[in-house]
């Protein structure tokens, strides 16, 4: 975390409508400074950063950020939910079948939401979610030695 980034955060969590905490502050940093990190990762990192913080805190606070479009959540099957830094571009992501590891990619065709659906049903499509199964570079070469 840069002490520079800190003033910026706050002025988001307060457009966003949030309180602003040193707790908020701290898990916003480390969402958007990890990798597609479950709650447990994010409560350990920011206990480091902030001192004590309960579970349940931090699933009401991620809760909160999702809700306003701070962080995204992701829920591949069979997962538990993971959270990131990188939203409005409506990315997709790739999951290791083996692993769990999970990687984003762009878009597959043009601009949001990136894939026609071959019939709308009458929906306004603002937004599509894929994702891509596999194994991952270090899995392929575990399961092809």
């Amino acid at each position: 975390m840069t002490a520079s980034r800190t003033p910026t955060v706050a002025k988001e969590l307060r457009g966003a409508g949030l309180r602003v905490t040193a707790a908020r502050v701290a898990l916003l940093e480390t969402v958007r400074d990890g990798d597609h990190l479950g709650v447990e990762a994010i409560a350990s990192r920011v206990r480091d950063r902030v001192g004590h913080i309960s579970l349940q805190a931090v699933y009401e606070a991620l809760h909160a950020l999702a809700a306003a479009g701070l962080v995204r959540r992701i829920e591949p099957p069979g997962s538990p939910a993971l959270f990131e830094g990188r939203v409005g571009d409506n990315h997709h992501h790739l999951v290791c079948r083996s692993c769990g590891a999970v990687a984003d990619v762009d878009c597959a065709v043009g601009h949001a939401p990136c894939l026609t659906a071959s019939d709308d049903r009458g929906f306004s499509i603002d937004e599509a979610e894929v994702i891509y199964w596999g194994l991952c570079p270090d899995c392929s070469t575990s399961h092809s030695a």
